[in-house]
């Protein structure tokens, strides 16, 4: 079995390495490269061209959207999905128009990074003094760069309530109690559409749960991907 692992907005597979010794038993780790393209389909059509022919799938906030259609593209190669920290709904009109003043300005702008205040406002709020957690974060956005940005930036995601009913393999949806990006309603919408998935819950921390809450992730997720091993 192999584990396919998909990372979030402006996050690289870096977002996943106080995971990769836990998560090792269930055999080769493949990181899905969000990088290049410019929709939520593309994204998940490029996942599975460099997939192995059958996989356990992890997605993280944005990169759940992205597992969630790679489930639906492939259902017969996914074994069981993982959703942490991501929501059903789509882009809000606010977000919409934040994105077009993105589009509209970015060319002309350096990238610097994400900044500091909207990395630490994704952290729990004892964390958002973490100087080392924050730089992390702003790392795997400074490695993407300014064309990723933009091209994330501007990326529709459009709602799937609609669609959950089509994803059949097991799920769960794992959400952060002091989530301030992704609410525990959002998470509760995703397990109300996909068919017998569950919930759980990691408290005291934000929405970086990877890197926030690396070990109660871990306890929370390696048991139940292991009923899905198989051979």
């Amino acid at each position: 079995m192999s584990l396919l692992l998909v990372p979030g907005f402006m996050a690289d597979e870096t977002l996943w390495a106080d995971l990769e010794a836990p998560l090792a038993p269930f055999g080769p780790l493949h990181y899905a490269d969000l990088r290049h393209d410019g929709s939520i389909e593309a994204m998940a059509r490029r996942a599975l061209e460099a997939a192995p022919p059958s996989f356990l799938l992890v997605g993280f906030s944005m990169g759940g959207y992205v597992a969630r259609e790679i489930a639906r593209l492939a259902p017969e190669r996914v074994r069981a999905l993982v959703l942490i920290a991501t929501s059903t709904r789509p882009d809000t009109p606010a977000l919409r128009q934040r994105k077009g003043a993105i589009g509209n300005a970015a060319p002309s702008i350096a990238f610097s990074g994400l900044s500091r205040i909207a990395v630490a406002s994704s952290l729990h709020p004892k964390e958002r003094n973490n100087e080392a957690l924050i730089e992390r974060v702003r790392a795997m956005g400074m490695r993407l760069g300014g064309e990723v940005f933009r091209r994330q930036s501007m990326l529709e995601r459009p709602g799937d309530l609609d669609r959950l009913r089509e994803i059949r393999c097991p799920t769960l949806v794992v959400a952060a109690a002091q989530d301030q990006l992704r609410s525990i309603e959002e998470a509760r919408e995703l397990q109300a559409g996909i068919p017998g998935a569950t919930l759980e819950v990691v408290e005291d921390s934000g929405h970086m749960i990877p890197i926030e809450a690396p070990q109660r992730l871990a306890a929370i997720i390696v048991p139940w991907l292991a009923r899905y091993q198989g051979p």
